[in-house]
Order: C-alpha cells, then structure tokens, then sequence
C-alpha cells in the first residue's frame, strides 16, 4: 500500500468550492429548458427546488453527526462500513461511485453544447459524424471531450492544493456570471415577470397536475444536489475542523438552489420574441439551433445582448469544469479509501508524490472516455441512474448517524436520521417503481444499465472477498 499519506492541505473555501461546483454543473445551464420549466413550469421548478434543498439540509445534518466521528476520506463508504461492516460498506461505495463517476463525463461532453450554442459554423462539426440515440456525435466534439477529461485529470494528479485553488476560481468567475445574469433580468425591459404565466406546465406528460410535476423534478434531487456530500471525501486533507463541514455543505445547498432557481426563472421569464410565452417557447426548442436553442443563453442575450451571451459562455464552462474537477477529487477519494481497507485492488490506494491516488483519477478518465462516442441522448439514462446511487448514499449515511446516535441516546439526530432515510427510501422508490400519474421511474435502458452495475458489483465483491479469506488462511 502507499508509502505516503493524504496531505491536509484543503481549506474551507476550497473545499466549499468542490461542494457547490458539484451541486451546479452543467445542468444549471441547460435544464432549465429542456428539462425544469418542461416539466413543472416555473412554480413547479421553484417548490421542487426549495422541498429538494430542504431535505437535503436535513441529510447534511446526518452528515455532519458522523463526519465529526470519522473525519477520513471514503465519507459515505466509511460511516456505512464503522456501522453495518464491509457488504454494507461496498454497497453504499458501489452505488456511490455510480453517482459520482457518471457526472464527470455528463459535464465533458457538455462542453459541446456550448460551442453548438455560441458559433453559427460550428467549429467542431467536422470530421466523421454518426448519430446514436437521435444525437449526431461529430469527430471535434469528441476530440474536445476527451481532451478536457485528460486535462482535468492531470490537474486533479497534480496536488489536492492546485485542484482546490483551481476549483476556486472556476466557482468565483461562476458566480460572478450568474449574478450578472439574473441581475440583469430584474432592470431589463426584454424580462417580464408576466411571462412566468402560466405557473405550471398546462399539459406536461398529457396532464397538468401540479403535483406530479413537482415530484417529476423532485426525484432526481440527489443527483441535483451531489457534491454536498464530496464534504466529507475531503476530510482527511482539509485543514479546518470538523465541526465546520455542516456550514460547508449547508450553504453549498443553499447557493446551489438559489443558481438553479434564479435561471430557471430568468429563462422563462426572458424568452425571445415572436413567442407567446415560455409554454410554446420550450416546446420549441428541439427545432431551435444557436444560442435560442439554450433557454438560459437566450434568455441572457434578450436581457444583455452579445455580451449576455459571452457571460453566459464563460459561467456555463465554469460549471461544467468544476463538474468534472470536483467529481474526479471526489471519485478518486472514495475509490481510495475502498482499496484501503481491501475492497478495491490496492492499486487503486497508491499515492503519487503529489499525495494524489491517481490511479484512481487515471481510472475514472479512462471510464468516462467512453462517454463522448455515444451521445447525450444515451448518456441521459446515467443522470437516472446516477440519483440512484446519490439516495444510496444519503440512506446509509442517515441510518448509520440513526444507529450511533440510539447508542448515546441523541434524540434528535435519531429524528434527522430516520427523516433522511425516509426521504432517500422515497427517492429510490420513485425512480425505480413505476406509479400511475407519475411520470419520474427510470426508462428501460436506465434500468438494463443498472442491474449491469449491480451484477458487476456483485462479482467484484465476490473477488475481493476471495482474496480477502485466502491472506486470512
């Protein structure tokens, strides 16, 4: 095993950075369109984000309760593990990993989207293309992927301090953009709150229950909100206490709903001419192409012009790198921390002279290659997938806080326990049993892809705990 340790060498910005650059990724910029006011409309979007935030603030209360028992990276993986024993321990990792390893290439092949979205010749439209999943792929899209994936890679081997200063600065310019965004929308004259009308979608998925467009984005809160939880990945680098993590994760979640929100509304509420409003506007915008087919972009042209629309590029890309920088930090960290306690081959646990696992950075580069040959359309089914494995993750964390805090009869992290378990137990079900009048339960590719991973799972665990018995003899 490694010669060295983790350097502490994080402080609580850098590590809030992490946090709130996993929250917002490139969803904050492109969902709102095609997926938020879709879906639930601009009422729907804000109730479903403010419900959403505020289980999650009561989750990271769980978090915080065993962080300060286990300050060591692993978070998750470990508190399951101290708790309930190795299976459990894999479990959770396993589903963990799915969560946190498929952000990484949704935001490389985001990047694209961009370049789509700000160039009237496509610069990246060359080379060979095909289409899968109703997506064309082009040979520059997936040049550009893979090299921001390589990059980041190297950057994130390269020292947690030079990562976590990046991260920084990628949040603040972030930041700085979306403020100017929505700032703009509230003196702008091309911004009517009057075309927020109507609240909810009138006929999403064939209905205009309210209700079931709130659940409808609801559900996928633990993808929405991952990197909250990279917190505690973190804790063996970071050079603040423990105690300081709930104020971390808690205002990650808050800033991260206050950036989802804000352009939802901003989106809608900017909607380019010659529309009715923002129903007929994103029922159009698969036939839209430029910046106009990006409700956020075009939103952000209306209210500030061309350089709307170069604030709009530059916060975008941000998040989309602080997805992929923050993820690999995280991912790397929990993958770590597995092959250190014998549930990943120990290669995965060694540490470069930068005190960086790159093995497990190079490992979660080369799966994510796969991601810009088959489209966003197919990668679509990870971000289903990807909810899964984060409720997971928050179900054996608010059991594990549950079990410890009945041992020194705490009662009120009993209650925070069991209302996080409750909460997660709600998201998995969704997402994985169909219900009538809902439309949120995974799709079928979704669910081939995950009983894949469980099946993988299950043999490598098999493996790992051969190996295991056969030192033990």
């Amino acid at each position: 095993m490694a010669t060295v340790k983790l350097r502490k060498c994080l402080t609580a910005f850098e590590v809030w950075s992490v946090a709130f650059g996993g929250v917002i990724g490139w969803g904050s910029f492109m969902m709102p369109g095609t997926t938020f006011l879709r879906q639930g409309g601009p009422v729907g979007t804000l109730v479903a984000m403010e419900v959403a935030a505020l289980i999650m603030l009561i989750i990271s209360y769980n978090y915080a309760y065993m962080i300060r028992k286990y300050p060591e990276s692993g978070g998750q993986f470990i508190f399951a593990e101290k708790a309930f024993g190795r299976t459990h321990g894999f479990i959770c990792a396993w589903f963990l990993g799915l969560c946190y390893i498929m952000i990484i290439p949704m935001n490389a092949t985001a990047l694209c989207l961009i370049f789509r979205a700000l160039s009237a010749h496509n610069v990246l439209q060359l080379g060979g293309h095909y289409s899968l999943a109703g997506w064309d792929i082009y040979s520059g899209e997936v040049i550009l992927a893979v090299g921001a994936l390589w990059l980041f890679a190297w950057v994130s081997s390269s020292g947690a301090k030079m990562a976590g200063r990046m991260q920084s600065l990628f949040v603040v310019l972030l930041l700085a953009g979306v403020l100017l965004i929505v700032g703009g929308a509230f003196f702008s004259p091309h911004a009517d709150t009057s075309n927020l009308q109507p609240m909810f979608h009138p006929d999403y998925a064939g209905r205009g229950n309210p209700f079931a467009q709130v659940i409808s984005i609801l559900v996928v809160a633990p993808w929405m909100y991952a990197g909250f939880d990279t917190v505690p990945q973190m804790a063996e680098e970071s050079l603040f206490p423990p105690s300081q993590a709930k104020f971390i994760m808690d205002t990650s979640i808050l800033c991260g709903c206050f950036v989802y929100t804000a352009l939802t509304l901003t989106a809608a509420a900017g909607i380019p001419e010659g529309y009715s409003g923002w129903v007929e506007y994103v029922d159009d915008l698969p036939n839209l192409t430029g910046h106009s087919g990006i409700a956020v972009f075009s939103a952000a042209y209306n209210i500030l012009g061309d350089i709307g629309i170069f604030i709009a590029g530059v916060a975008a890309l941000m998040a989309m790198l602080t997805g992929i920088l923050g993820f690999y930090t995280a991912s790397s960290r929990l993958l770590y921390s597995m092959a250190r306690d014998n549930l990943l081959p120990s290669w995965f646990g060694k540490l470069n002279a930068n005190c960086v696992p790159s093995n497990a950075v190079k490992f979660c580069m080369f799966v994510s290659f796969f991601a810009p040959f088959v489209g966003r359309n197919a990668l679509g089914w990870t971000v289903e997938m990807s909810s899964i494995g984060g409720a997971v993750g928050f179900g054996y964390t608010s059991l594990a806080a549950m079990k410890f805090a009945h041992a020194e009869r705490r009662t009120d992290i009993m209650i925070f326990g069991g209302a996080g378990l409750i909460f997660s137990a709600v998201f998995a079900f969704l997402l994985l049993v169909p219900v009538k009048g809902l439309n949120c339960s995974l799709e079928l590719p979704s669910y081939i892809l995950l009983l894949l991973w469980v099946i993988m799972g299950a043999e490598l665990f098999s493996r790992m705990s051969g190996r295991k018995a056969q030192k033990t003899r």
